[in-house]
C-alpha cells in the first residue's frame, strides 16, 4: 500500500472514515481540538488504536477504580507490563494475566498461540523470568456443533504449541462448557515469573536525549488494528478480520527473552517495554508518557520485513517478539552487543526528546506530532448507563425447588461426565507442564504448585470463575470467583497473596451489560479486600457478543499464593486407608447455576449460592492453620457438583483407595448442592483430636483399603460403586465428544 492511496485529512472528515476505525464523531471532534488541525491518516491511527476499549479502558475505568491495588507486599500494582508482590528474602513474583479472545475465535491456532507469547513478554519485561503458564478456557458446548470441537481443538494446540516450543510449564488452568460462547470461545493466558527486587525494570522513557531502540522480530503487516478488533463485537463479517490475528514465533520468543533477561542487569538500560497492543504505538506513547517525556522516531530505521510499509502501518502492526527500549546514550553497542549474540535485531530508531510529542519521521518528512499524553492518558472516559435486567429481578424472587433425582448414582456418573467437572486429561496431556523440573503439583489438583529453586518455598497458581453464578447475580459471583481462587490455593498449603483479573463480558454499551460489570466488579473488590489479596493488574475484554447474544459475564481470576514450606504443600488425592474425611462448612439446599440444575432441567436460572466472606476467611484461616501445623493429609474445595464430585475426584487420583462416608438431611442437597465456603479434608487418626481444636469441620467418614465409593444415607446405602467406573466415566468423556 502506498502513501498516495492514504485519504486527505479534509477526506477523512467529510467520508467519516474515522467510524471504520473504531471513533466516534465525538472522538473525532476531541482529537481535532487536541492537535489544533485535522489529523493526517496516520495520526488519526494512533489515536483509533491508542483510544481502543483495549487499549484506553475506556468503558471500564470508572469500575477498575474500585479495586483495592496496594497492600504489605504489592512492590508493583496495576499499570505496568505485569504486577509484583514480594515473597520474602529479596525476592518477588511477578504476573498477569490477559486475553485473546477474538483472534481465537478466527484464527484459533495462531489466535491463542501468540496470546501466549504476548504474556511471556508483559512478565519479562519487567525482568523476571518466566517460571509457569496458566489458562482459562471457555467454548460452547463440545457436543453442539463441529465448530466448537474445531476450536477446542486447535486453541488448546495453540497454546500447547507455543508454550511447549519456549521451554515454559503450562501447570494449570480450567475450562468451562456453556453454549453462551458457541460462537465467542474466551482464551485468557496467565504467566508467572520470579525476580529478584534488584532487577525490577518499568516501561519509561525517561532521559532527554537517551537512544530508544527497537528490538526482536522485524515489523509485517500482520495484527493491523487487532487493538481495535478487540474493541467490537464478533458478527459474519469477522472472518474478513483474518489479517489482524498475528503470527508467533516462539523460537524467536525464547532468544527475546533471554537477551532482555541479560539486558535488564546491564545499567545501561533506562526502561523496556512489550509491543503487545497498538505495537509501537502503545510502546512508545506509553514509555514517553509514563516518564513525562516525548519520544521522536525514525521509521526508516524499523526493521521491516514487507516492502513499502507506511507509516501507519508499522506503527499499528502487532507483529510479535519485539520490545521497545530506552538505553543510556553512546551505550547503544553494549546492548546491541547482546543481542548479536541471540541473532537478534536491534537498532537505534529514535531518541526521548523533552516537549512531550511522539513525533514521527518518515521518509523525511514528519508524518505524525501527536502529544504522548493525549494519546497514552487522555482518551475520553465513559459512565454508561446501567439497567438491573429485569431477569435478574425474576431470578432473585425464585423459590427453588431441589431437582428431582431418581438414581444418585447414575446422577454421579452423569455428572462426572460433564465436560465442565470431567478429566482435562486429553487438553494438559498435550502441554510440557515438567520442563525445568520445578512442578511440584502438576495439572489435574486444586492448584498447581512451582518450587523456588535454592529455598524451601513455593509457589501455588490458579485460575477461577463460575460464569453460571455470575449470570444468576453478578454481585455474588464476582465474589465467589475471588473466593474459590483463594479456597484452591490454601487447600494447597498456600497463603493467598494478591490477584490478576481478565474481565470478560459483553458490549458495554447495553446497559444491562454494563450493569453486570459494575456489580461483577464490586462482588470482586470486596472479596479482595476482606480476603487481603489487591488486584495487581489484569485486562478488560468486552464486546464478546455474536449476533448480538453475549457470552456469560466471565471475569477471571488469577491467583498466586505463598507456600511457606514446601512440607506444607497439599493435593486433593486421599493418602491413606484409615484417614479420616471430614467436611467443613455449612451445606444449603443450594442449586442456582449448578451442574445438577444444568443437568436435570438444561437450563441454568434462580438464585446463585450464598457468600459470607466472613465464613469464607475463617474458614479458609483454619484450613491453612491445619496444613501448616502437619495435620491434612488431603485438602480439595468443593466446587461443581458438590460434596459428591470432590470424594469422587480425590478417590480417583488416590491410585487405588475408595471412601466410605455418611450423611444426613436432604440426600440430593447433601450430595450435589454447591454452597460455598466448603473444604474436604482428610486427617490420620492420631491427629484427630488436635484438628479438631483447630477447625469446626465435621467427621462424616472414612478413606477405605477397597477401592469403592461408598455413600450411606441415615443408614441406606445410597451409592455402592467401584471407584473405577466412576474413573471411567470421568476420564473417558472428553476424548468421546471429541471422537
Amino acid at each position: 500500500m502506498s502513501l498516495m492511496l492514504e485519504p486527505s485529512p479534509e477526506q477523512i472528515k467529510q467520508e467519516e472514515i474515522y467510524k471504520t476505525m473504531g471513533l466516534t464523531t465525538e472522538e473525532f471532534a476531541m482529537v481535532e481540538n487536541i492537535l489544533g488541525h485535522l489529523p493526517n491518516y496516520t495520526e488519526l491511527g494512533l489515536f483509533s488504536v491508542m483510544w481502543s476499549e483495549h487499549c484506553s479502558y475506556k468503558n471500564s475505568k470508572p469500575v477498575l477504580r474500585k479495586f483495592p491495588v496496594t497492600g504489605e507486599h504489592v512492590l508493583q500494582g496495576p499499570g505496568e507490563g505485569a504486577g509484583i508482590v514480594d515473597i520474602g528474602d529479596g525476592q518477588a513474583v511477578a504476573f498477569k494475566i490477559e486475553s485473546h479472545n477474538h483472534p481465537s475465535a478466527i484464527e484459533p491456532y495462531q489466535g491463542a498461540a501468540t496470546g501466549v507469547g504476548g504474556i511471556i513478554r508483559d512478565v519479562f519485561s519487567m525482568g523476571a523470568r518466566p517460571v509457569a503458564i496458566l489458562n482459562s478456557l471457555r467454548f460452547g458446548e463440545l457436543d453442539s456443533s463441529a465448530r466448537v470441537r474445531y476450536l477446542f481443538k486447535e486453541i488448546v494446540a495453540g497454546i500447547a504449541g507455543y508454550g511447549n516450543c519456549i521451554g515454559i510449564p503450562t501447570v494449570g488452568g480450567e475450562i468451562q462448557f456453556d453454549p453462551s460462547y458457541d460462537g465467542n470461545p474466551l482464551v485468557n493466558a496467565m504467566c508467572v515469573g520470579l525476580i529478584d527486587h534488584k532487577d525490577i525494570q518499568k516501561g519509561q522513557a525517561r532521559g532527554v536525549g537517551n537512544t530508544v531502540m527497537y528490538v526482536g522480530a522485524k515489523t509485517g503487516r500482520d495484527g493491523i488494528h487487532g487493538a481495535t478488533f478487540a474493541s467490537e463485537e464478533l458478527t459474519e463479517d469477522s472472518e474478513a478480520k483474518r489479517p489482524a490475528v498475528q503470527v508467533g514465533d516462539p523460537f524467536m520468543e525464547k532468544l527475546l527473552l533471554e537477551a532482555c533477561l541479560e539486558v535488564v542487569k546491564s545499567d545501561a538500560l533506562v526502561g523496556i517495554q512489550d509491543m503487545g497492543a497498538a505495537g509501537l504505538t502503545s510502546s512508545s506513547a506509553e514509555m514517553a508518557s509514563k516518564a513525562g517525556s516525548g519520544i521522536e522516531m525514525n521509521l526508516d530505521l524499523v526493521p521491516q520485513r514487507e516492502t513499502g510499509m507506511t507509516a501507519y502501518e508499522m506503527m499499528l502492526s502487532e507483529s510479535q517478539e519485539r520490545m521497545l527500549l530506552v538505553v543510556t546514550a553512546g551505550r547503544e553497542a553494549e546492548i546491541q552487543q547482546i543481542f548479536d549474540k541471540y541473532d537478534l535485531e536491534a537498532v537505534a530508531v529514535g531518541k526521548v526528546t523533552d516537549d512531550k510529542m511522539l513525533r514521527l519521521i518518515h521518509k523525511g518528512e514528519v508524518v505524525a506530532d501527536v502529544p504522548a499524553d493525549a494519546l497514552a492518558e487522555e482518551a475520553p472516559v465513559y459512565h454508561k448507563p446501567s439497567e438491573e435486567p429485569a431477569q435478574y429481578r425474576e431470578f432473585q424472587a425464585m423459590k427453588l425447588e431441589i431437582p428431582a433425582v431418581d438414581n444418585v448414582e447414575d446422577t454421579l456418573v452423569k455428572l462426572l461426565q460433564q465436560p465442565t467437572i470431567a478429566s482435562k486429561e486429553w487438553v494438559y496431556d498435550q502441554y510440557d507442564y515438567m520442563v525445568r523440573t520445578n512442578t511440584v503439583v502438576s495439572p489435574g489438583s486444586d492448584a498447581a504448585v512451582i518450587r523456588i529453586r535454592g529455598t524451601r518455598k513455593a509457589l501455588a497458581m490458579t485460575t477461577d470463575c463460575n460464569s453460571r453464578y455470575l449470570y444468576l447475580d453478578p454481585e455474588t459471583g464476582g465474589k465467589i470467583a475471588v473466593a474459590e481462587a483463594a479456597r484452591n490455593i490454601v487447600a494447597s498449603g498456600a497463603e493467598p497473596l494478591a490477584i490478576t483479573d481478565c474481565l470478560n463480558f459483553g458490549n458495554p454499551e447495553k446497559p444491562e451489560i454494563f450493569w453486570q460489570i459494575e456489580k461483577a466488579t464490586d462482588g470482586m473488590s470486596e472479596a479482595c479486600t476482606v480476603l487481603k489479596t489487591p488486584v495487581i493488574g489484569g485486562n478488560v475484554s468486552l464486546y464478546n457478543e455474536t449476533n448480538g447474544e453475549a457470552v456469560y459475564p466471565t471475569p477471571v481470576v488469577g491467583m498466586v499464593g505463598l507456600v511457606k514450606d514446601i512440607d506444607h504443600i497439599t493435593t486433593q488425592a486421599f493418602k491413606a486407608a484409615g484417614d479420616l474425611v471430614y467436611l467443613l462448612g455449612e451445606t444449603k439446599d443450594e442449586f442456582g447455576g449448578s451442574e445438577l440444575q444444568k443437568l436435570t432441567s438444561g437450563k441454568i436460572f434462580g438464585k446463585a449460592p450464598e457468600l459470607d466472606l466472613e465464613v469464607e476467611e475463617k474458614n479458609q484461616k483454619a484450613v491453612l492453620e491445619a496444613i501448616q501445623q502437619g495435620l491434612v493429609s488431603s485438602a480439595h474445595d468443593l466446587a461443581e457438583g458438590g460434596l459428591a464430585v470432590a470424594l469422587a475426584e480425590s478417590a480417583i487420583g488416590s491410585n487405588g483407595l475408595g471412601v466410605k462416608v455418611n450423611t444426613t438431611g436432604n440426600p440430593i442437597s447433601a450430595l450435589f448442592s454447591e454452597s460455598q465456603s466448603r473444604f474436604l479434608l482428610t486427617v490420620r487418626k492420631e491427629h484427630q483430636s488436635e484438628f479438631e481444636k483447630v477447625t469446626s469441620a465435621v467427621l462424616i467418614g472414612e478413606v477405605t483399603k477397597q477401592p469403592i465409593f461408598q455413600m450411606v444415607h441415615e443408614g441406606e446405602t445410597i451409592i455402592d460403586t467401584p471407584v473405577e467406573t466412576l474413573e471411567k466415566a470421568w476420564r473417558g468423556a472428553i476424548p468421546c465428544l471429541l471422537n
